[in-house]
């Protein structure tokens, strides 16, 4: 790297090969590379969405790795057993922000601090470095872990989560850049105190890998897929289980319905063996629980499906758009969404025709949808068309070159 390329430090919990966010933040990493920034990403062990220790390395110890040309480094954290305890998760905010601070950058050493929420405790360590190193940060919210904490069931609007948003708040206010991936994000954050004007918009993408999957399915797939009205409606969810999808209350209320249908489910995380304990009990054969599966795999499975599941429980959609969202109307599939209406995938789903979305405060509406969609071929084809055009939005080339130009931005500022 050319000795006059920007220097930024990344900060971020998750990292390839850790999935969801993980993966997305490793890519844009890639694409930072490639346009000339010189990198060194901060990050914990391998552990999500399992919330298990993947390599058996997470410790004490700092190690260091190459990946695509700049440094890794990885820091031990706390992972809990029980991820929807609040005790627990404010052990992990805490403990990676103090695995953290046992190495302190110099001053100078980089033009830019770039970190990403929701871990508080990432926050809280790149607005350290920036006040002992007069750093600019750029802070990239995916998600507000105070109010995901409430939405996911975690805890109620109790002392501690109010304790956690007055922080994360507090540090949000020693960043000097705000994105975030959603309009209604925005909103948000611009309604917190002392927030910058503006609060940059810079939605994510589908990642490269993923999205070369997509492709060569598409063109190698010769056989069509069968949508005739006369066989089950094929559904599909992949991504993590935990407080914030409900997704087994999602499940009781298709089990009750006398549909045929087939609920393809690949999954992982907190609360997984909930929905393997109720799907063992019930014995549904409409049901099929898998381990989550490479990204070929999820590729093939999207295209064979006639509804891509997403489900937010009331409350939890005030926030994000989630990221299984655009690998969905990447490949065409219909999104089949029950989520609040008013909330950022709501209005997704609802304003560019994406597919369905149900209210959790509606349960017969479920029922008569089935019913009827399952004939309803030309209205199925619609959605997926305006799917794929959807997914244009969240086109890698232009969300990379939206975040270099972010990010150019920053190393500008001075302090």
């Amino acid at each position: 790297m050319n000795s006059l390329s920007p220097r930024v430090l990344i900060v971020v919990n998750v990292f390839r090969p850790d999935l969801g966010g993980g993966v997305l933040f490793a890519d844009l990493c890639d694409g930072l590379h490639e346009n000339g920034f010189d990198l060194t990403v901060k990050c914990a062990y391998p552990y999500y969405p399992q919330w298990t220790d993947i390599t058996g390395q997470n410790g004490l110890r700092i190690s260091t790795e190459k990946a695509n040309g700049y440094d890794v480094e990885r820091h031990g954290i706390y992972i809990p057993s029980n991820p929807n305890s609040l005790f627990q998760r404010l052990i992990y905010e805490a403990s990676f922000f103090v695995s953290l601070s046992r190495q302190i950058p110099k001053k100078g050493a980089f033009d830019a601090i770039l970190v990403f929420s929701p871990l508080i405790g990432s926050v809280g360590y790149a607005a350290l470095v920036s006040k002992l190193t007069k750093t600019p940060i750029w802070l990239n919210v995916q998600d507000l872990s105070a109010q995901a904490a409430t939405a996911g069931g975690i805890a109620g609007r109790s002392s501690g989560i109010s304790f956690l948003e007055r922080i994360q708040n507090w540090l949000f206010r020693r960043c000097h850049y705000w994105s975030s991936i959603s309009e209604p994000m925005v909103e948000a954050l611009q309604a917190v105190r002392g927030a910058p004007r503006p609060v940059h918009l810079l939605p994510n993408w589908l990642h490269a890998s993923l999205s070369q999957e997509i492709e060569r399915v598409k063109e190698n797939d010769a056989a069509p897929i069968d949508t005739s009205s006369d066989r089950p409606l094929r559904l599909l969810y992949s991504g993590n289980v935990g407080g914030k999808q409900d997704l087994v209350e999602f499940c009781k209320r298709l089990h009750d319905l006398k549909l045929p249908f087939r609920f393809r489910i690949q999954a992982a995380g907190a609360r997984l063996h909930e929905l393997q304990s109720w799907i063992s009990q019930v014995s549904d054969p409409r049901f099929e629980l898998l381990e989550l599966s490479d990204e070929a795999g999820l590729a093939t499975a999207l295209t064979q499906s006639d509804f891509y599941v997403i489900t937010e429980k009331p409350g939890a959609g005030n926030s994000f758009i989630p990221s299984k969202l655009i690998p969905c109307i990447s490949s065409g599939t219909p999104i089949l969404a029950m989520c609040d209406i008013d909330g950022p995938l709501g209005r997704e789903v609802s304003e560019y025709g994406l597919g369905v979305c149900l209210d959790w405060n509606a349960p017969d509406s479920l029922e008569p949808f089935l019913t009827r969609i399952v004939q309803d071929i030309k209205q199925r084809d619609e959605w997926s068309q305006s799917a794929l055009k959807r997914s244009a939005f969240y086109n890698r080339s232009s969300g990379i070159a939206r975040c270099a130009q972010a990010l150019s931005e920053v190393t500008k500022i001075k302090l």
